[in-house]
């Protein structure tokens, strides 16, 4: 009876230790971003993965998606927003560590067309006329009413006298990317974009860049989610540093704050 007791005890080691979790550390960070960041950011996660050994999973989307997708729950550790409304609205749904905060990156918008296209050195300013020039085409952007390129290109447009006439030739995509790709296959004649996408894709030229007193100032904040790792610390602080500023600037982006190392 006694074999038989510690047979079973020794069962019960055995099987219980194989469905034990491991002890080890989750090296993992999932990054929400704007569609506009994935160029740069990939190669500055390539680069905090190599020093730290971290993995970061990164989704881009608009800004606008991104903030819903985590006011829905998404497992997000670092949301990085193309403008602060977004950022706003989640640190107003408890969603973000707003202490962590941080507005990294400036940005600018362009106007480009088809690297083809006969249009070329637009003066872009009072008056302006976007709809006669784009002709019967269409001009491609984000969504005016949440992506917030499209934000940013109708506040301009607006500004500049240019919005009501333009309006009804404008195709929303629902992100900047979206909206690069139909200028880059010709299927819209313009587009307005940042000029950090226009300067990393090949099919599309930009042929006028917008006033920066024409629109709102063009602010990327970055914050933890109020769900993330221990870890996400350790990113942002990465995300401020002097290695990370020589990659953003590489891309065009503007750096906002002092490098930290």
């Amino acid at each position: 009876m006694h074999r038989l007791a510690v047979f079973f005890a020794a069962l019960t080691v055995l099987f219980g230790s194989a469905h034990s979790p491991a002890p080890a550390q989750d090296r993992t960070l999932t990054v929400f971003a704007a569609a506009s960041m994935k160029n740069a950011l990939d190669d500055i996660d390539a680069a905090y993965t190599a020093k730290t050994g971290v993995k970061i999973v990164a989704s881009y989307a608009a800004s606008s998606a991104l903030a819903k997708q985590i006011e829905q729950g998404a497992p997000a550790d670092i949301f990085m927003s193309a403008d602060t409304d977004w950022m706003d609205y989640a640190i107003g749904k408890r969603n973000i560590s707003e202490s962590t905060r941080v507005n990294l990156l400036g940005n600018a918008i362009v106007l480009v067309a088809p690297k083809d296209s006969s249009t070329d050195n637009v003066t872009i300013a009072q008056g302006f006329d976007l709809a006669r020039l784009a002709g019967d085409g269409k001009i491609a952007t984000g969504d005016v009413k949440a992506v917030p390129v499209g934000k940013y290109a109708k506040a301009a447009l607006e500004k500049l006298g240019a919005w009501t006439a333009a309006e009804p030739k404008f195709a929303m995509a629902e992100s900047v990317r979206a909206a690069l790709t139909l200028v880059a296959r010709g299927e819209a004649v313009l587009g307005i974009v940042y000029s950090t996408d226009a300067k990393v894709e090949p099919g599309v030229k930009v042929i006028g860049t917008f006033p920066a007193d024409s629109h709102p100032a063009i602010i990327y904040p970055v914050a933890a989610t109020t769900i993330a790792k221990p870890e996400a610390a350790d990113y942002l602080a990465f995300l401020r540093s002097s290695a990370a500023k020589t990659i953003l600037e590489k891309y065009g982006f503007k750096f906002l704050v002092s490098p930290t190392t």
